[in-house]
């Protein structure tokens, strides 16, 4: 595909300017827990993007544990096949319930994701209210993450602790609240008593979701962290709730943060989270990035 004449190539024209030259745009898995791979890989590369994040073992669509080698390689095919970087990998795991349960589980994932070559793996901390981690949960937390930066480190792989808070859901949307991660002050805390090479994965709607108004604020702070993005939006409804959108659906300032990133090189993967609509979702996404940049570029 030649860029140049895409959209996506005039977006990389524009991040050129704007000292974002780099950046590594792609899809990623949460909104494709419904859609099968080849499918994903068909929509990721329709749409222009150069990477697909898979997901492992935390939708119905994701790769199961403990595949054996020769579907790894079917996936590895795939990927060449579409044009697609398979360069991130995400999965689901909770250490702030007061337990190491979830450590197999991503101890397994790792190896996966070093057969296929993946570098990052996004994983979190958990999704309890920051109060209640405290004493021996804050340790077992702390314990459980530090066990994976150390088993992922020889397997040539980065795990990525998503700025993600915990949810409550109801029937017309869902209210984000203050996790480890996604508190400022505690996700600074966290990182200081991990080891040095702990990285983020920063995602500035989750952080808008659970009250921070200026989510780049947050980016500053932990920006020497940071080496993957998720890009996404939601919107409010009447009720005090939100429900997952396309970028732009919110009161959140696109602008600021774009420029906040300023030459961030790692992967920025778009994330539409409705499965119904995700390809007209990703498209909307990345769209309005490539229109905020356009303004960007011209102020």
């Amino acid at each position: 595909m030649l860029l140049a004449n895409t959209a996506l190539g005039k977006a990389i024209k524009i991040m050129n300017c704007k000292g974002m030259k780099n950046m590594k745009l792609g899809s990623a898995s949460w909104g494709f827990r419904e859609t099968p791979l080849e499918e994903q890989l068909k929509i990721t590369n329709s749409l222009g993007l150069k990477y697909l994040e898979l997901g492992f073992a935390n939708g119905q669509s994701d790769l199961p544990l403990h595949c054996t080698h020769e579907r790894l390689d079917e996936v590895k095919a795939l990927f060449n096949k579409y044009g697609v970087y398979l360069e991130c990998g995400a999965t689901g795991n909770d250490f702030t319930n007061g337990n190491l349960e979830d450590l197999p589980k991503i101890y397994n994932v790792i190896d996966m994701c070093s057969y296929l070559g993946i570098k990052y793996l996004r994983i979190f901390a958990g999704f309890s209210h920051v109060e209640e981690v405290v004493g021996s949960r804050w340790d077992i937390m702390l314990e459980g993450l530090t066990k994976v930066y150390e088993y992922a480190r020889d397997k040539n792989v980065v795990p990525v602790i998503e700025t993600h808070g915990g949810v409550d859901s109801f029937d017309d949307g869902v209210i984000h609240f203050y996790s480890t991660s996604s508190k400022p002050e505690i996700l600074l805390k966290m990182l200081e008593e991990l080891p040095s090479d702990a990285k983020i994965c920063y995602d500035p709607a989750n952080l808008y979701a659970v009250g921070i108004k200026e989510p780049d604020t947050v980016y500053q702070m932990i920006k020497d962290k940071v080496c993957y993005m998720h890009i996404k939006d939601f919107s409010a409804l009447p009720s005090g709730r939100i429900l997952p959108s396309a970028c732009g659906e919110s009161n959140m300032d696109w602008k600021k943060i774009l420029k906040g990133i300023g030459n961030f090189d790692g992967p920025m993967l778009l994330e539409y989270e409705n499965t119904e609509d995700v390809k007209d979702g990703l498209d909307k996404c990345k769209n309005y990035i490539i229109n905020t940049l356009e303004e960007l570029k011209n102020e």
